[in-house]
């Protein structure tokens, strides 16, 4: 079999020695080269056309991030980002996970050569997958997010009222979304087509500690709805986003009439927390049929069994298809478990979900 040709790219001649050190273990990789910086990098891709490249964010010369979207431009290439655990480190990626980056590494502030053999296993796993990625060509420049204006789209006013005339969305459902490699590109697809009066909708993005505020607070400032990192006890109310923190589970409970986020640590289910698992299978137990479920890109299985549990609960569910997945392992999985009512493409996901909401208002899901 041959192996996966990587390319290192850091500034930091430790972090080159490690990684390189890192992926020639493997059996199935080996590090063919280790630039100090993307004008060295350039060349080195040239001469050894690499599989995945990873990709330190600061560097001298040109960051990683000008490099990125060059790269993407004439040469789409899998890349794994290696970032600080910082919030500029966390903002910085996420805009590299805009250009077409598959995935990042969390890099430890201190302590980086303990740090990084402790990640040997999470960044091995991601340049395999990367290496399998499917990718997109980067002709133009995804928007950047607008801090300064919450909620603008294109100078649109924030926060648009609803439009009349369209039919009202049945807003005491919640709409669950699962997702992991390429998901955060492809849960802000979904958000992004969603109308302020849409319901609640709780998301479990397979994510670090430190970069999931980030990620909200980006998206807030591109949606029409509010986006946040869910709290533990808050009301989840309809017109908002609940994103699972970083290294804890998000699950739904009923208080009453309403309602609540449960945000709690806990032991990582399928290897992952916050896992899709938790999340799913609290909406099969406390919402039931007036749940929606969405199942987007991402590596493994998680979720899957549980995204079942919802269909069986008389939820609706739609599975992103194959063709537009950067990685598909959730959904095949989530397929193959007979979880999904329709399997559609990124761009129908959201128009379909609309559809399905407008032509169940005021009803529950078990008596269409």
């Amino acid at each position: 079999m041959a192996k996966t040709r990587v390319v290192v790219v850091d500034d930091s001649a430790l972090v080159r020695s490690l990684l390189t050190e890192i992926i020639n273990r493997q059996p199935d990789m080996e590090c063919v080269g280790a630039a100090a910086d993307p004008f060295i990098a350039r060349e080195m891709i040239r001469n050894t056309n690499p599989d995945v490249i990873t990709l330190d964010v600061e560097m001298p010369r040109m960051d990683g991030i000008d490099f990125l979207g060059k790269l993407m431009r004439l040469r789409p290439t899998p890349v794994v980002m290696v970032s600080t655990l910082t919030e500029r480190g966390a903002d910085v990626t996420l805009r590299a996970l805009e250009l077409g980056a598959v995935d990042f590494v969390a890099k430890p502030k201190i302590g980086v050569a303990d740090g990084l053999r402790l990640l040997a296993e999470d960044i091995t796993d991601k340049v395999r997958i990367a290496s399998k990625a499917h990718l997109r060509r980067l002709t133009t420049p995804p928007p950047a997010a607008h801090p300064t204006a919450p909620g603008a789209l294109d100078g649109a006013p924030a926060r648009p009222a609803p439009v009349a005339g369209i039919g009202r969305l049945s807003t005491e459902k919640i709409i669950f979304i699962g997702a992991s490699t390429g998901g955060t590109e492809a849960t802000k697809e979904v958000l992004m087509q969603l109308p302020p009066d849409s319901p609640a909708v709780m998301i479990t993005q397979h994510m670090p500690p430190g970069f999931t505020k980030s990620y909200a607070a980006r998206l807030d400032g591109l949606c029409r709805i509010r986006v946040a990192e869910a709290r533990d006890g808050e009301r989840v109310l309809p017109g908002h986003a609940y994103i699972a923190p970083g290294g804890q589970h998000l699950s739904v409970e009923r208080s009453g009439a309403n309602y609540i986020a449960r945000v709690q640590a806990g032991e990582p289910v399928n290897r992952h927390m916050p896992s899709v698992e938790v999340l799913f299978k609290s909406a099969a137990r406390v919402v039931g049929p007036n749940a929606l479920g969405i199942m987007l890109t991402g590596m493994g299985a998680d979720g899957a069994k549980a995204m079942r549990e919802m269909r069986d609960a008389g939820s609706y569910n739609l599975v992103q298809d194959e063709a537009s997945c950067v990685v598909f392992g959730m959904p095949r999985e989530a397929i193959a478990h007979g979880a999904s009512h329709e399997v559609l493409p990124l761009t129908q996901i959201a128009p379909k979900l609309i559809e399905r909401l407008r032509s169940t208002s005021g009803m529950s899901l078990n008596r269409v």
